[in-house]
């Protein structure tokens, strides 16, 4: 847990996720779904006893975790019929690819299968974007 007023993030384990969830509206309107959660606290009890109710804090929940896991952008996957698939690069074409996907959480899908560690993918592919084409790599950069 972040942004909760102190120097030091807060650790703890989730020990109750509510059984319902329910529907509130951000500041800029935008309608969002919630479920409370009970997390208890660890480690040392004089960091987190400054912590009161109603306290604002971001909170960065793992529900699994592999470090050895292969991920990819999200953003590379698309459907082919029932499958998963992404354009591979080789050799300055685009190489579409079948995948079999792990865990996805809407940023990084964990790689099965159809990819191996070092080969670089197409970001966003658009409808121009075709097995064989040439394409012309570009360096996102901060």
């Amino acid at each position: 847990m972040t942004q909760w007023g102190g120097d030091e993030p807060l650790q703890g384990v989730v020990d109750k996720v509510e059984p319902w969830g329910f529907t509130k509206f951000s500041a800029l309107g935008v309608e969002e779904q919630r479920v409370n959660e009970i997390i208890k606290f660890v480690g040392d009890p004089d960091v987190h006893k400054r912590l009161g109710h109603g306290f604002r804090a971001e909170v960065k929940i793992v529900i699994w975790e592999n470090e050895a896991a292969l991920k990819a952008p999200s953003s590379a996957m698309f459907r082919i019929g029932n499958d998963w698939a992404a354009f591979k690069v080789e050799n300055g074409c685009a190489r579409l690819t079948k995948l079999t996907l792990g865990k996805d959480n809407g940023f990084e899908s964990e790689i099965i299968d159809g990819l191996k560690e070092g080969e670089r993918i197409v970001l966003y592919p658009g409808n121009q974007v075709t097995d064989g084409r040439r394409i012309k790599e570009r360096v996102l950069s901060n």
